[in-house]
């Protein structure tokens, strides 16, 4: 079995080898504080000085204590816009899900949630000042809302963003009981989006499967059989779909704040690690900083990810 699963990953990985190495960005989790927007723009250039193919941001743009206003929001597309590379921005919880609390200005999340469409994901280009085309699955009518969603090829990798926030994947909603009609409905749509992802991989034979989603989901509780009621769905799909899948997967996320990078998930018969299957959590408040991700697809690893922490410079 390992014989026939090492040969077709070989071959895939030839029929994959034209495609040239490349180089990502990717930071989520800020700015939460005065001091991370000021430094904000410091760390995109940070990232415009190096050859890098695109930036991702992985969603929370604000503190989940800060407002949620569209001057907010602006501010933060301002600077987005400016990245010398394309910028792809997946939502997290803290600019929609969360945005009925009074210290958020006592919004609704959905209202909000339509607000960062219409500015955030407005065209089928990235944002930066250097255009990419991406994919949303707002082109099918079935799942016409969900521009947010999205999907772009490069260096023999599909790379897919999804609309998967914190605070439990809004599951309860902001009444406290779910799953409620949102959840239910955006999960339908991730659901299908995810599954031709897998599909659209497999078919164009590529080497491997880079998923971008704001919110941890809990590998190590989904393994103890205890799956947080908002993302179980989601860690079942994506194991079958990793399992069957002779390439390699990387889910980029953010949330809880605690840059690492292992290899969480199990075989729910076995419990062994599924050993083509890694995870990627970006820097989150109050470290500050970025995950320099690399690819190669004629190289059997293919995924290199390197942490970089923002160094204030020191005035002369």
């Amino acid at each position: 079995m390992k014989l026939r699963r090492f040969l077709l990953l070989a071959a895939w990985l030839a029929s994959a080898a034209h495609a040239g190495p490349l180089s990502f960005g990717l930071f989520g989790d800020t700015p939460y504080s005065h001091w991370e927007r000021q430094h904000l723009p410091e760390l995109i250039a940070e990232m415009d000085r190096e050859d890098l193919a695109f930036v991702v941001h992985d969603g929370d743009i604000k503190s989940g204590s800060g407002e949620c206003s569209d001057a907010a929001l602006r501010d933060i597309l301002d600077v987005f816009r400016n990245s010398a590379h394309p910028l792809i921005y997946v939502p997290g919880d803290n600019e929609w899900t969360d945005c009925h609390r009074r210290s958020n200005g006592g919004y609704d999340p959905l209202e909000r949630l339509a607000k960062l469409r219409q500015l955030f994901f407005a065209d089928d280009h990235a944002l930066g000042r250097r255009g990419l085309r991406l994919e949303r699955q707002s082109s099918d009518p079935a799942h016409s809302a969900y521009r947010e969603n999205v999907r772009w090829e490069a260096g023999g990798v599909l790379f897919v963003g999804l609309n998967v926030p914190g605070s439990n994947n809004n599951f309860e909603g902001a009444g406290g009981s779910g799953p409620v009609a949102e959840f239910r409905e955006r999960s339908a749509a991730n659901r299908a989006w995810l599954a031709q992802a897998f599909a659209l991989a497999r078919e164009r034979r590529l080497a491997g499967l880079l998923l971008v989603i704001q919110g941890n989901p809990g590998f190590h509780a989904a393994n103890a059989g205890r799956p947080a009621t908002g993302y179980a769905e989601f860690i079942e799909q994506l194991r079958d779909e990793t399992l069957a899948f002779p390439g390699q997967v990387v889910l980029v996320h953010g949330d809880t704040h605690q840059h690492r990078i292992d290899q969480p998930m199990e075989h729910p018969a076995t419990g062994q690690t599924i050993a083509n299957f890694t995870r990627v959590e970006t820097f989150g408040s109050p470290g500050f900083g970025w995950v320099k991700g690399s690819i190669d697809a004629a190289h059997p690893r293919l995924f290199r990810f390197e942490p970089r922490l923002f160094r204030q410079p020191v005035a002369q």
